[in-house]
Order: structure tokens, then C-alpha cells, then sequence
């Protein structure tokens, strides 16, 4: 069974930085895309950032420029490197490991972390 585990979230102010760290494990398979969402309260989960088996990256509009995502493929691991962060960036923060390809992908997700902003 796949287990996806983030680390790194906490409380900063208006301005400050924080790193965020998804380690996969339990799979043999390859472990194709690797990326973060958010989902505050009463809001939809949306996209953040990904970064794919080759290193192409995804940015939703609202992080770019101030996050960066990057991928340690020897480990299995994604972080989230997070920049001029404002109260808007506050929510749960969750990993999501895309394992194989083609007509054989699974999801997995971590249970979140979670990233609060003071003003």
C-alpha cells in the first residue's frame, strides 16, 4: 500500500517562507507525477503546484513566482518551497502521488498539513 506523508506546514506571517515536504512510499511502480493542493474551508481543493516524471512543472496563477516545486526522484519525494506568503495562502495543504501510467494510474493522497498565514 502506498503512504503518502507531508511535512513542513506551520504558522507564519504575512511575508514569510515555508518549505513543505511529501515523501511516498510503499510502491515499486513508477511514481509518475508528484504535487501539492490546497483546500481551505468551504472552499474547493485546487491546484498549487505538480512537477511530472520527466520535470515539467503545473502553477496555479495565484502561486507563481512565489512558490517553487521540485522533486527528489531517488526518494520519492516533492517539496514545496513557499515565498512572500499571505493570509490568502492559509489552508490544509495536501500531497498527490500519481503511481503509473496509461491505463494503469492510481492516486494516492497525504492527510495534509497545514499552512496558516497571520496578517
Amino acid at each position: 500500500q502506498v503512504q503518502v506523508v507531508e511535512s513542513g506546514g506551520g504558522l507564519v506571517q504575512t511575508g514569510g517562507s515555508l518549505r513543505l515536504t511529501c515523501v511516498a512510499s510503499g510502491t515499486a511502480y513508477l511514481v509518475n507525477i508528484m504535487g501539492w493542493y490546497r483546500q481551505a474551508p468551504g472552499k474547493e481543493r485546487e491546484l498549487v503546484a505538480t512537477m511530472d516524471s520527466a520535470g515539467t512543472t503545473r502553477y496555479s496563477d495565484s502561486v507563481k513566482g512565489r512558490f517553487t516545486v521540485s522533486r527528489d526522484y531517488d526518494k520519492n519525494t516533492v517539496y514545496l518551497q513557499m515565498n512572500s506568503l499571505n493570509p490568502e495562502d492559509t489552508s490544509q495543504y495536501h500531497c498527490k502521488v500519481v503511481v503509473g501510467s496509461g491505463w494503469s494510474k492510481h492516486d494516492y493522497w497525504g492527510q495534509g498539513t497545514q499552512v496558516t498565514v497571520s496578517s
